[in-house]
């Protein structure tokens, strides 16, 4: 891609190459994650995980990686490098002297005269992944030797040696198959071109994966190499290696990766890149659309992430309001009990309405979503009314009331030997924001199109003016001039938090208008950053500014610091709304920078977090559904303002 740059001479130094890494991800859920030197250095890393329905739903890595190694004139350049401990061998990143990302990555390698290639292609609606090989320049004939190192495991567990592996193998067109442990579906490696297969099992010991080791995990593994494949590439020639869960025809491999290649997105722009991440965020295994919420460790269908991430990837990214329904539905058929019955995240299901409301913004009729949905939004509605929930009840004054003694009820939801790092308990700002949004929605469309009967307009409109009447005096402190994140017991909590920022930017406010710019003015100076919005003002005790260290010290800085990408999207809107068009050269800046990141943490991808402190590194999943949903929004309200100024 034209504006992905990369220090090449930088390329072969490990503490460069390491953090860039390679994410391939298909709408099947499949993936390919591994550094840009193919040096695997997380659990999660590998050339081919896959959705396995018999175990569960879950993913599984299949094939961790495959060494190449070059032998020209009798003598061997291995290509592969793992970590051991401190020690990285076999070296083969010393040789690679490009590397590009447009359509499909691709690294290349320089051993003395003999320039090779090494390009990764993963299907987008098939579980199938291409290795294309190609000598490009050679004095001499030069041979290629292939040996695969496989794991069929759970992408969040290692594996060992173990008697149980099965290290036979089965013959396949063009190569072979393996099936390591029962119920597991076979492995298929086969070449476009006649090699000769050597069996010859060995267990590769001890391979460390250094990012798990730096944050304190268990991070060593063992992995069987079962045997290898030799073929001569000659002066000029290529390969094609396909790894999948069925045997293929490698008489149509070639013609298989054109087709595939051509149905790559080219990048020729900032918003053809946030496109392409949309469409790889959105799966569709077995007939059922998800939102992924983020490569390659999180999980699919997550309740709060798919309505929040839901408007910015389907509608302004892929275009696709069919998908947008077809996801929230599925969504709604899954999540029952979350919804209408309990969650430890009480704000979650309250952002079905502002998602519905972002979809009629786009164009959808009023009534047919009503139609449709207000069923819904009445249940969840009712779900929150006194003996309903466990977690969460309406009180008196018509606020929300969240608590269980121990447990963060909210999306600030990390722990630490058990214990919740931001509890909350109490009235949650942002979770009453969306309630009375939730329930003026209704109402509205009550109005409009709903039944006359029932008494529902009288007894919710009495409930909305409780939460109006109730919600500034509660959080709102004239002195601080911002609102409180939570209130209890004990009163109002003055934290600094971006949670705020719901209250201002739902479509039916609770606070007053003229607050709106008293409140942007102390998050302006206190929670933006050029890498999104800080969880946490610099000025709290508890402020920790870079997610770095072991498990603890990570998830102290997880939401007491870090800047999270997908705050942005309110923090535009509202500011757009609060200062006009003067804001636009800012929203502009607050943006660009994310692609500046793009041959960062993930290439080609929008990370989950920041540091909160400059220079703000990237940190967290490599392909977040909801950074890349925000900057998507983002980039509507950049056009839309753009030509109101026009």
């Amino acid at each position: 891609m034209a504006f992905l740059k990369f220090n090449k001479s930088e390329l072969v130094n490990l503490a460069y190459s390491l953090k860039r890494e390679i994410i391939c991800a298909g709408r099947t859920g499949a993936y390919c994650n591994t550094s840009i030197v193919t040096c695997n250095t997380r659990r999660y890393h590998g050339l081919f995980a896959v959705t396995l329905d018999r175990f569960g739903g879950d993913r599984f890595l299949l094939l961790s990686s495959v060494d190449e190694t070059l032998v020209v004139d009798g003598k061997q350049f291995n290509l592969g490098i793992h970590c051991y401990g401190d020690i990285y061998e076999p070296r083969g990143h010393k040789y690679v002297v490009d590397y590009e990302a447009d359509p499909v990555p691709c690294i290349t390698y320089k051993v003395g005269q003999v320039v090779f290639r090494k390009s990764l292609l993963l299907c987008r609606d098939k579980d199938r992944l291409f290795i294309k090989y190609e000598l490009l320049e050679a004095p001499a004939k030069v041979k290629l030797q292939l040996k695969p190192l496989i794991a069929f495991r759970n992408i969040h567990d290692l594996t060992h040696r173990n008697d149980a592996a099965n290290t036979s193998f089965d013959e396949a067109e063009g190569g072979v198959s393996y099936r390591e442990y029962a119920g597991f579906p076979n492995l298929f490696l086969q070449l476009s071109r006649k090699s000769e297969y050597h069996h010859a099992p060995c267990w590769n010991m001890n391979i460390t994966y250094s990012d798990e080791y730096r944050r304190g995990f268990d991070c060593r593994e063992d992995l069987l190499m079962p045997g290898w494949f030799e073929l001569e590439l000659g002066t000029k020639g290529s390969v094609i290696l396909s790894v999948g869960k069925v045997e293929e025809r490698p008489a149509s491999f070639t013609r298989e990766y054109n087709a595939a290649l051509a149905t790559m997105p080219r990048i020729e722009g900032h918003h053809d890149q946030l496109e392409a991440c949309a469409s790889t965020l959105v799966t569709n295994h077995n007939g059922r659309r998800k939102i992924e919420a983020g490569y390659s460790w999180l999980y699919s269908g997550l309740l709060r992430e798919t309505l929040e991430a839901l408007p910015g990837l389907t509608l302004y990214g892929l275009h696709s309001p069919a998908q947008f329904e077809e996801i929230l539905d599925n969504l709604i058929a899954d999540e029952q009990e979350r919804l209408t019955r309990r969650t430890t995240q009480v704000e979650a299901p309250l952002y079905m309405a502002s998602t519905l409301q972002a979809y009629i913004d786009y164009g959808a009729s009023e009534a047919a979503v009503w139609k449709k949905y207000g069923h819904v939004i009445k249940n969840i509605l009712d779900s929150y009314l006194p003996g309903e929930r466990r977690e969460v009840a309406m009180q008196p004054n018509g606020l929300l009331w969240a608590q269980m003694d121990g447990v963060a009820l909210s999306w600030m939801n990390a722990y630490i030997g058990g214990r919740a790092v931001t509890e909350r308990a109490g009235y949650q700002v942002e979770t009453n924001a969306l309630w009375y949004n939730t329930i003026c929605f209704a109402l509205e469309m009550e109005r409009k199109y709903g039944s006359k009967a029932g008494g529902f307009e009288k007894k919710w409109s009495a409930i909305a003016e409780l939460v109006r009447e109730n919600f500034t005096p509660t959080f709102f402190d004239e002195r601080a001039g911002y609102l409180a994140d939570y209130v209890d017991a004990n009163g109002r909590n003055m934290e600094v938090r971006p949670n705020q920022l719901y209250a201002l930017w739902v479509k039916y406010s609770p606070v007053e208008e003229e607050l709106h710019p008293l409140i942007l003015r102390v998050i302006d100076g206190e929670l933006v950053t050029a890498r999104g919005i800080r969880t946490l003002s610099p000025r709290d005790i508890k402020y920790k500014g870079v997610y770095e260290g072991s498990q603890i010290e990570r998830d102290l800085a997880y939401h007491n610091g870090c800047a999270h990408t997908f705050l942005l999207e309110q923090y535009i809107d509202v500011a757009f709304r609060v200062k006009g068009q003067s804001f636009w050269k800012k929203a502009e800046w607050l943006t660009e920078g994310f692609f500046e990141d793009l041959g960062k943490h993930g290439v080609g991808a929008f990370s989950e977090l920041y540091d909160g402190d400059p220079p703000h590194e990237a940190h967290g999943a490599i392909s977040s559904a909801l950074s890349t949903a925000a900057l998507l929004v983002a980039d509507h309200l950049l056009d839309k303002y753009k030509e109101d100024r026009i």
